[in-house]
């Protein structure tokens, strides 16, 4: 293993995260190095204008069952065609927000998709963790506290 490598924090296939710049919610997320951009459960998606700025506004669903949505508007979403797990290629709206992973907060770009039939509300890419976080595909919540584990794992 490189010294690089062994200075990078280890995360699990499975972390809660929190999007400090959205909501003051702590999310399940899944860790996913296949997927090149991370993706975020967001419905009922619309642009708009204010100011002379474009904007997107959206509900943020957090999946824990008890949290209604929550309305989210951020500036100057971008779009892109994204390819999903299943080869479809889509064109999404593409967000920039602040990611938090233990206690690491960093931007990161986010795909707004429907993620209802999904596990989990948030997929972390490898464009996220790279030159940051290495994954243990053999464990879950190395950067969540015990409290966030004992929550979700009871949910």
């Amino acid at each position: 293993m490189s010294k690089r490598s062994r200075d990078l924090l280890r995360v699990g296939w499975r972390e809660v995260v929190a999007l400090p710049d959205l909501t003051g919610a702590r999310i399940p997320a899944k860790i996913d190095t296949g997927a090149r951009t991370s993706s975020l459960h967001a419905t009922e998606i619309e642009r708009f204008d204010r100011d002379g700025h474009r904007m997107l506004r959206f509900q943020l669903d957090i999946g824990d069952g008890r949290s209604e949505p929550v309305t989210v508007e951020v500036p100057r979403a971008d779009q892109r065609v994204v390819t999903s797990s299943n080869g479809e290629a889509q064109t999404r709206y593409i967000i920039k927000t602040s990611l938090r992973i233990g206690d690491t907060v960093f931007p990161a770009e986010f795909s707004l998709a429907d993620r209802s039939d999904m596990k989990f509300p948030i997929l972390v890419g490898r464009m996220a963790l790279r030159s940051r976080f290495l994954v243990d595909s053999g464990r879950s919540y190395l950067q969540s506290s015990a409290e966030e584990r004992k929550r979700i794992l009871h949910t």
